[in-house]
C-alpha cells in the first residue's frame, strides 16, 4: 500500500508540474501581456516599459523558470488589478468556493443514489426510464440555462431565495443546484449499474433464499458494493465542480474563485489568473490522488495494477 501510494504521488507531482506549465504557456501564448495590461491605443514606449517592468521581455522558458521559483518559495506575485498580493487574494476567495462544491456534490449524491438504485431494482420499467430521462436531462441542459430557470422561479416568481451574494447558506441553494444537478447523472449511472450487477450475484440470491428482508438486502449488502466506485468518481467530479464553477458564480455573483477569476480575465490580470488556474488543477491531482488511494484501501486488487 505504501509503495502503492509514493507510486502514484510521483505522478501526481509530475502531472501538476506539465499542468504548471501548460498553465503558463498558455496565457502567455494566448497574446502579448504587455499590450493587454497597456490596453488599447497605448504608446510603444509604455508598452516597452510594462514588458520591462514585468519581466515580459525575457525568453519564455526563463520566465517560466522565475515564476515557478517564486511559486516554490511562496512568493505569488501581486494582482495588476486589484494591486494587492495574489496569494492572500486567492486564498480569501477559496473558500467560497470549496462551500459550493461541496454543497453541489452533496445534492448530486443526494439526488443520483435513490434514482440509481430505484432504476437497479426496477430495470426496465417506466420507473428505470423515468430516472433514466432525469439523468439524459441533467447532461443536456446548460447549468446556466438551468440556473436562469431557477432565479426565475424561486427569486422573481416565489422570492424565497436571494438572486446573488454569499453571505448566508440561503445564497448557496441555487447556486449548488444548478452546479450539482449537472454531475448527478454520472452518479446515477454508475449506481445503476452496479446495483444491477450486485443484485445478480449469487450471495444475493443466497441472501434472498434466507428470507431475508428486501431492505436489508439491497441496502445492508448490494447498495455497500455497488458505491465503492463512486469513491474515485466523488474526488474527481468535485475537482471538476471546483474548476467548472466560473460561470454559476459569476451569474449568482458569489464571492469565490470562480467570480475571481471573470474579474481577472476582464482586466487582463495575468498573475492572478495563472495562479488560479495553477491552483485548481493541483486541486484536482491531489482528489484524483486521494480517490486512487481510498479505491486502494477499498480494494486490494488494484493496488497489483
Amino acid at each position: 500500500m505504501l509503495y502503492f501510494t509514493i507510486r502514484r504521488l510521483g505522478l501526481a507531482a509530475l502531472v501538476a508540474l506539465t499542468v504548471s506549465v501548460l498553465a503558463f504557456l498558455l496565457l502567455h501564448l494566448s497574446g502579448d501581456p504587455a499590450l493587454a495590461l497597456a490596453g488599447e491605443g497605448a504608446r510603444q514606449a509604455d508598452i516597452d516599459m510594462i514588458r520591462k517592468t514585468y519581466g515580459l521581455d525575457r525568453p519564455i522558458i526563463v520566465q517560466y523558470a522565475d515564476w515557478l521559483w517564486h511559486i516554490l518559495q511562496g512568493d505569488f506575485g501581486t494582482s495588476v488589478y486589484f494591486k494587492t498580493e495574489a496569494g492572500p487574494l486567492i486564498l480569501s476567495k477559496l473558500a467560497t468556493t470549496l462551500k459550493l462544491g461541496m454543497a453541489a456534490l452533496a445534492f448530486a449524491l443526494l439526488i443520483s443514489i435513490p434514482l440509481g438504485v430505484l432504476a437497479a431494482i426496477y430495470k426496465g420499467s417506466i420507473i428505470d426510464r423515468v430516472c433514466l430521462a432525469i439523468a439524459v436531462l441533467g447532461q443536456a441542459l446548460p447549468n446556466f440555462f438551468f440556473a436562469l430557470i431557477l432565479i426565475m422561479l424561486f427569486s422573481i416568481s416565489l422570492r424565497i431565495l436571494p438572486v446573488s451574494g454569499s453571505g448566508t447558506w440561503q445564497h448557496f441553494v441555487m447556486p449548488a443546484i444548478a452546479l450539482g444537478y449537472y454531475v448527478a447523472p454520472a452518479f446515477m449511472r454508475l449506481i445503476r449499474a452496479g446495483m444491477v450487477e450486485v443484485l445478480g450475484a449469487d450471495y444475493i440470491r443466497t441472501a434472498r433464499a434466507k428470507g431475508l428482508p428486501a431492505r436489508k438486502i439491497i441496502f445492508k449488502h448490494a447498495l455497500r458494493n455497488a458505491i465503492v466506485p463512486v469513491v474515485a468518481l466523488a474526488a474527481v467530479q468535485l475537482g471538476y465542480l471546483l474548476g467548472g464553477s466560473v460561470v454559476i458564480e459569476t451569474i449568482f455573483a458569489l464571492d469565490g474563485l470562480g467570480y475571481l477569476a471573470y474579474q481577472s480575465i476582464t482586466y487582463k490580470d495575468y498573475p492572478v489568473m495563472q495562479l488560479i488556474v495553477l491552483l485548481l488543477s493541483v486541486l484536482y491531482v491531489l482528489l484524483t490522488l486521494a480517490a486512487d488511494v481510498a479505491n486502494a484501501w477499498l480494494d486490494p486488487r488494484i493496488r497489483v495494477s
